[in-house]
């Protein structure tokens, strides 16, 4: 028994060292554990760090990626721009060595005529005597010659009569019945009567893509759109229908605005590729690029002399074009131009409209709305500016006093966008809108009540509506690619 005693008190000597050795090792074990907690957690705090340094990165990649992008567009604007200039310059070497030519020939003959006006005074001095004893004759029967083709006087050479009785057949000739191109040409579609629309007579897709402008001519008898598919088309108006007439490219951008001048021998757009430009309509070839702004130009329009043109553009300045450039900062974005004799009107992103002096290129006075003006219009005295702003109205300043006269209003009707274009109709008894839900709504200006509401045709917003100069038609244009020819017929 004391050597089993002894046994056992051996063994639990024994396991009492195993049990100090194990809690030990389990200390051992936890100081490792806490170590490699703090690890653990040391890396969380350097992962969390690295995930908001990849997101930061990945936002800088972003940037960079649309900033490159967006330097990609401006480089092929500029290469665009590049190869405009380069084929315009290729025309106008073309031109000078053409009128070099033309120059040399005319000083060739300009020789030969000088040659022969030498010969002639030289004839001429050897009759001095002859024409001097005739006349006295000349003078006293001139009368009967033009007006009672009486016969010569005696001695009076048949071949000088002969020749002041055709000179003044000539002129009364021109007096009678010699027109000049002015009257010739002058346009026709006057409005005789206007006609408030209220059936879409032909919905037609106009361009490839949004449809952003639309003007007629001054006969109202064409039709001129402009889209983002970076041209203008026009169209004849037959019957009720428009016939596809041609289209005027050149630009390197969406066209953001049309206009005719006066006689309709020209058309300006302006474009989103910083110019503007000036088309013929007798051969549809592009004639000016006006270049100079440093953002879209949104609107261009003739002055009422068709020499000289006015523009407004994004960079929020003015440009009026002659035989120099003027350049007048407007502090804002101009969406919209309208022009009198002495006066340009412009609708800017900050809710004004100004009025500048052509004369001394400065501000007459400003007129704050309530949102961003999108639009201007002048009735046909030009006596009064229509306006569209973002608030959702409609106005009429009266130009006499600069004070809002009216304003225009309807359940559903909501501008578009910043660029929606509104118009007088020719005799200024109406005023025509296009909605952001593609509706056509008319008002009466007399009476300043809603006539008309047109909701079938369009299946976008409205960006653009032109009253033809006859009073005849009402055409829209969308942000889709349709167009509108309205009518009452």
């Amino acid at each position: 028994m004391a050597q089993i005693r002894i046994r056992h008190q051996e063994e639990l000597t024994e396991l009492h060292k195993k049990r100090g050795e194990l809690a030990q090792s389990v200390i051992e074990l936890n100081n490792q554990i806490q170590q490699k907690d703090k690890e653990i957690q040391s890396n969380e705090a350097k992962m969390l760090e690295y995930q908001q340094q990849i997101a930061q990165l990945e936002g800088e990649c972003r940037d960079l990626r649309s900033s490159l992008a967006d330097l990609e567009r401006a480089n092929q604007t500029l290469r665009d721009e590049y190869d405009a200039l380069q084929i315009t310059f290729s025309a106008l070497e073309e031109k000078l060595r053409k009128t070099t030519e033309d120059n040399q020939e005319l000083v060739t003959r300009w020789m030969a005529e000088k040659a022969q006006e030498a010969n002639r005074l030289n004839a001429e001095n050897e009759k001095d005597c002859r024409l001097e004893d005739t006349q006295t004759i000349f003078t006293e029967y001139l009368p009967n010659l033009v007006l009672k083709n009486a016969p010569p006087a005696p001695g009076w050479p048949e071949c000088v009569s002969d020749g002041v009785c055709v000179c003044f057949r000539r002129r009364r000739s021109l007096n009678s019945h010699g027109t000049s191109p002015e009257s010739a040409d002058a346009p026709t579609g006057v409005c005789a009567e206007v006609r408030v629309p209220s059936t879409a007579l032909h919905v037609f897709d106009a361009h490839d893509g949004e449809v952003n402008a639309v003007r007629f001519s001054p006969g109202s008898r064409l039709l001129a759109t402009g889209g983002m598919d970076r041209r203008v088309k026009l169209w004849e108006v037959v019957a009720g229908h428009c016939e596809p007439k041609g289209a005027l490219t050149g630009s390197n951008a969406g066209i953001t605005s049309i206009e005719f001048d006066s006689a309709g021998s020209y058309l300006l757009a302006a474009s989103n590729d910083f110019a503007s430009r000036i088309w013929t309509m007798d051969d549809y070839r592009l004639r000016h690029t006006l270049t100079g702004h440093s953002g879209k130009v949104l609107s261009a329009r003739f002055l009422l002399d068709n020499a000289r043109i006015v523009s407004g553009s994004y960079d929020r300045t003015l440009k009026l074009w002659d035989l120099r450039m003027k350049t007048v900062f407007a502090g804002s974005s101009c969406n919209d131009i309208v022009c009198t004799e002495q006066c340009v009107m412009s609708g800017h992103f900050d809710k004004k409209v100004r009025f500048w002096d052509i004369r001394s290129e400065s501000i007459v006075c400003e007129l704050e709305l309530l949102g961003r003006v999108t639009s201007l219009d002048l009735n046909h005295d030009r006596t009064e500016l229509l306006t569209c702003s973002r608030d959702d109205l409609v106005k009429i300043i009266d130009l006499r006093n600069n004070a809002v006269r009216q304003t225009f209003s309807a359940q559903g009707f909501k501008c578009g966008s910043d660029f929606t274009r509104v118009t007088f109709s020719p005799d200024g008894s109406y005023v025509a809108a296009g909605s952001a839900d593609g509706v056509l709504y008319v008002w009466n200006v007399l009476t300043g009540k809603l006539d008309k509401t047109l909701d079938k045709g369009h299946s976008s917003a409205i960006n653009s509506v032109s009253w033809s100069p006859s009073g005849t038609y009402v055409v829209s244009v969308e942000k889709g690619s349709r167009a509108v020819l309205w009518s009452d017929m």
